[in-house]
């Protein structure tokens, strides 16, 4: 597919900021195009960019922050990431699914699994190099608990860096 959006979640500052820096420590340069960020759709088609842009901000008024927690260390084959627990993120994006069925790709339609990558497309001694390395790394972000993501940002792919299309802060109420 041609030019797809992709949805993510964005992380708060703080954590950002970590995540950014284990990106550039670790993430091969020629290939760290992105800023940090938890995907939760890979390839929504062009066309469905008006629903996108009428859905997304409307999801984001209606619900208050989801939390999300760092859990530790995912493996990731021949990478590495940072794992989330966010399960109100889950359901909202079970809720977006749901909306969108019958237009997933088959990457979409897999169970997903919270998390922000710091590195990939490496070797796997590399990876399990930077794993081993990371939980002394990670432990004060895990003690630390619940943290809000306060919001959806909509991007389109262009074969490298993604072009921002929208982001939508969460201000609404009720808790998923």
């Amino acid at each position: 597919m041609a030019d797809p959006f992709i949805l993510t979640a964005v992380l708060p500052p703080d954590l950002q900021g970590f995540a950014e820096g284990l990106r550039r420590a670790h993430f091969p340069p020629q290939r760290n195009h992105l800023h940090a960020h938890v995907t939760l759709f890979h390839a929504f088609a062009p066309a469905l960019l008006d629903e996108l842009c009428a859905l997304i901000p409307k999801l984001a008024a209606e619900f208050a922050a989801p939390q999300g927690a760092v859990k530790g260390v995912m493996d990731l084959g021949k990478g590495t990431a940072i794992e989330l627990e966010a399960p109100g993120l889950l359901n909202l994006r079970a809720l977006i699914a749901e909306h969108f069925r019958g237009s997933l790709t088959a990457q979409d339609l897999h169970e997903p699994r919270p998390h922000v990558t710091i590195q990939n497309k490496v070797t796997k001694e590399e990876a399990r190099a930077l794993q081993a390395s990371l939980p002394p790394v990670l432990a004060p972000w895990i003690a630390r608990g619940p943290f809000a993501l306060p919001a959806l940002a909509l991007h389109r792919y262009r074969g490298g860096p993604w072009e921002h299309i929208k982001t939508s802060p969460f201000r609404g109420r009720a808790r998923l």
